[in-house]
């Protein structure tokens, strides 16, 4: 459908009433944000945090109303709360890890699932997480990709992945593939250069339904590429899915080790097992003359991995044509697989494969871990 306007999603939300207060939930300011790509629609609801649990009739009958215009081929509503409600204390704070056992899989038929975290940008996460999924899928597991960046979504591009996700029932999206492996992000949703201004709560709902409400399937391993920082999506992935485990980038300059001893604690903190740390940006070699340039300094993340008690997973070199592969759609592991750069990023999904395997309680054979010379 093309034209469709923010003010007929509006128009068709109007019709949806409160069931305990008197209005619509345009009336009564529930709707807070209306995203629409094509034909596919996004919208947040706000409502008091103790009664979210009983609107989901509500949030589905949201989406119900907006699926019936004509043309639109999904809806997706997340229902977010942004502050106590009036004249009530609200419920006493948890202990970060209290709730991160969800009471049912929110992923249902996923084996395991891999957060790829830093604390902070610019260290080349995203790219770690592309080219781990795909090593993985090169090594015969069922993969999916998750861009839990809801501000900046950035695997569309790198995976090469075009087009949007359909939704056959109009509850479920399939998600996206590129080589083989299932991409979903919300860079699927929303135009390339579109900001999302969203807040937490909008953010957190956002990121549990990418989950729940996408038809992953069966998979061996989800890997979630977790925006920077230790914040709101963090902590929802930490306290809200049964994490497997997280693999750490990082820098070797020690500003970005900084934030990264941050990120290890947090998720110390709320008991998910570290896998270990990537160095990302090792080092610089010319490919005229060969010289190595330490630009960033080295060895600090093997070093903060010695520190910290976990494992040291690979050093990865910063070099052009992993930049040049990644901005063309074409990770490095599947576009040059002989390259030593793609043999770094195949060993670390070895490494984590059978880490994963360890902690399944499962064998995996062993592989040596690269080392640059």
């Amino acid at each position: 459908m093309s034209g469709l306007t923010k003010e007929q999603v509006l128009d068709a939300l109007r019709a949806v009433r409160h069931p305990r207060r008197a209005g619509d939930v345009v009336g009564l300011g529930m709707i807070t944000g209306v995203v629409i790509k094509g034909t596919n629609v996004g919208l947040s609801i706000e409502v008091e945090p103790g009664e979210a649990r009983d609107l989901e009739p509500l949030r589905r009958a949201c989406e119900a109303a907006v699926k019936a215009l004509p043309g639109v081929t999904s809806v997706t509503a997340v229902l977010t709360a942004e502050r106590a409600p009036a004249g009530r204390a609200g419920p006493p704070p948890s202990l970060p890890g209290e709730n991160r056992a969800p009471a049912r899989p929110l992923v249902p038929g996923v084996r395991a699932i891999v957060a790829v975290a830093s604390g902070k940008g610019g260290v080349g996460k995203s790219t770690t997480a592309v080219n781990l999924a795909m090593g993985l899928a090169a090594l015969g597991q069922r993969v999916g990709l998750l861009d839990a960046d809801i501000y900046g979504p950035s695997l569309p591009r790198m995976t090469g992945a075009t087009g949007r996700p359909s939704s056959p029932d109009g509850r479920k999206l399939r998600p996206m593939e590129a080589f083989g492996v299932k991409v979903m992000s919300m860079g699927f949703l929303v135009e390339e250069d579109a900001p999302m201004i969203w807040r937490g709560p909008m953010v957190q709902s956002a990121i549990q339904q990418m989950l729940g409400d996408v038809e992953w399937g069966q998979l061996d391993v989800l890997v979630v590429d977790l925006p920077p920082g230790t914040g709101d999506a963090q902590l929802t992935m930490a306290q809200r899915v049964p994490l497997s485990g997280a693999v750490i980038v990082s820098t070797p300059q020690d500003i970005a080790l900084l934030d990264a001893r941050k990120a290890i604690n947090m998720f110390r903190k709320v008991d998910v097992p570290i896998l270990g740390i990537v160095e990302n940006m090792s080092y610089y070699c010319c490919p005229k003359c060969g010289h190595r340039a330490e630009i960033f300094a080295h060895g600090g993340a093997r070093e903060c991995a010695r520190r910290y008690g976990v494992d040291f997973l690979a050093e990865i070199p910063l070099d052009a044509e992993i930049r040049e592969l990644s901005d063309a759609g074409r990770p490095i592991v599947l576009a040059r697989p002989e390259s030593p750069q793609a043999q770094a990023y195949l060993q670390l999904a070895m490494s984590v494969r059978d880490k994963l395997a360890e902690l399944e309680g499962g064998k995996a054979r062993r592989f040596p871990r690269i080392v640059w010379s």
